[in-house]
C-alpha cells in the first residue's frame, strides 16, 4: 500500500495488519520510539483540525521522527500561482510522507498521483479513512471483536465519516445500519453504497439505508452520528439543516433502544444538534477513548506506507 486515500485501499487483511500493528503499538510504546527515526511527514491543511493534525504531530514525535504543518492558504498552489502537480512533485523531494487534509478528494488523489513519496488521506469530502481505523480499532477493544456487530449511524448519509464506515465495516463482516433523509443531498453516495454492498455479500455483513431511526437502533452495538454541518456545507444552510436532521438526533430516549450499544462521535460535536449532553456524558459513551485511538492507528498507518 503506497498511499492510503480511501477505504478502497484497503483488504480486509490489510485493515486487520493495521489494526494488530496499531494495538501493538499503544501497549507497548517503546517498542516504537525509533519505527519513524530521521522521517518527517508533512501535513498540509486546507480545513480545520484538532484531532487530525495533533494526533498526526504525535505520532511522529514519539516514534522518533519529525512533523512539519503547512496551510493551504500559505502556498503559492493555494493562490493560484503554482500547480498541485508541480507542488507535489516539489513536496516529495523534502520529506518522508505526506497527510493532506483538503476539501476535493479529486485533488487528493491528483497530488498522490503526483507525489513519490506516500500520501494519507486526513480528510475529505468524500472519506476519513484514518477515523474509520481508529474506529474500528476502538470497537474492536471494547467489543472484543467485528465481525456479526451492529452498528448504526444517524444524521448526514453524505458524509465522509459515513462514507467510511459503510466501506469499512462492511469489509469487516459488519451489519451497518444508515438512518438519515432522503434526497441526493442527504443520502450516501451511489459507488458507496454499491462498494458497501459487494463487500457485505463477500464478508455476511450488510447495509440498511432506511429513514426510520427505531428501526436502525434496533438491536445495535454501536450508535454513531456525525456533525450536521461539515466543513464544506455553507454556514447559510444551517437553519435548514436543523430542521432537515432533527428526526435522527440520538437522544436519550432514542439510545435506550439500544441497552448494549456504546455511543461514538468522531468530534468535533455540536451538543443540541446531532446528540445530547446526555448521551455524549453518559457512561456508554467512549468519544474521547475513541479520539485517542486516533493516535495508535495513525501510527500503525504511517507505518505500513512508510515500508
Amino acid at each position: 500500500m503506497k498511499h492510503l486515500l480511501s477505504e478502497k485501499d484497503l483488504s480486509p487483511e490489510e485493515i486487520k495488519q493495521v489494526l494488530t500493528a496499531a494495538t501493538d503499538i499503544k501497549k507497548n510504546p517503546e517498542k516504537y520510539k525509533n519505527a519513524a527515526f530521521e522521517k518527517v511527514l508533512l501535513t498540509i491543511f486546507e480545513a480545520p483540525s484538532l484531532r487530525t493534525r495533533l494526533s498526526f504531530d504525535s505520532a511522529m514525535i514519539q516514534m522518533g521522527g519529525d512533523s512539519i504543518n503547512y496551510q493551504t492558504m500559505f502556498s503559492p498552489w493555494g493562490v493560484g500561482k503554482e500547480s498541485i502537480e508541480d507542488t507535489a512533485r516539489t513536496i516529495s523531494r523534502y520529506v518522508n510522507l505526506v497527510m493532506i487534509r483538503m476539501h476535493d478528494h479529486e485533488e487528493v488523489v491528483r497530488f498522490a498521483q503526483n507525489a513519490s513519496v506516500p500520501v494519507i488521506n486526513g480528510l475529505t469530502n468524500y472519506s476519513h479513512p484514518c477515523q474509520l481505523l481508529g474506529d474500528l480499532l476502538t470497537i474492536q477493544e471494547k467489543k472484543g471483536k467485528l465481525q456479526g456487530l451492529k452498528l448504526a449511524y444517524f444524521g448526514d448519509g453524505n458524509n465522509n465519516v459515513t462514507h467510511s464506515l459503510m466501506m469499512g465495516c462492511t469489509k469487516m463482516g459488519m451489519h451497518v445500519s444508515i438512518a438519515c433523509p432522503k434526497g441526493r443531498d442527504y443520502e450516501p453516495l451511489p459507488d458507496v453504497v454499491q462498494e458497501a454492498n459487494t463487500w457485505a455479500k463477500k464478508t455476511k455483513g450488510s447495509l440498511t439505508i432506511t429513514q426510520d431511526s427505531e428501526e436502525a437502533i434496533k438491536n445495535a452495538d454501536i450508535v454513531y452520528t456525525d456533525s450536521w454541518m461539515s466543513y464544506h456545507v455553507p454556514k447559510a444552510q444551517l437553519k435548514k439543516r436543523v430542521e432537515i436532521f432533527k428526526p435522527y438526533q440520538v437522544t436519550e430516549k432514542l439510545f435506550a433502544k439500544a441497552p448494549n450499544a456504546l455511543f461514538m462521535h468522531c468530534l468535533p460535536a455540536l451538543r443540541g444538534h446531532e446528540v445530547t449532553a446526555e448521551v455524549i456524558d453518559s457512561k456508554r459513551s467512549i468519544i474521547f477513548d475513541q479520539a485517542e485511538n486516533r493516535l495508535h492507528a495513525q501510527k500503525a498507518i504511517i507505518l505500513k506506507v512508510l515500508k
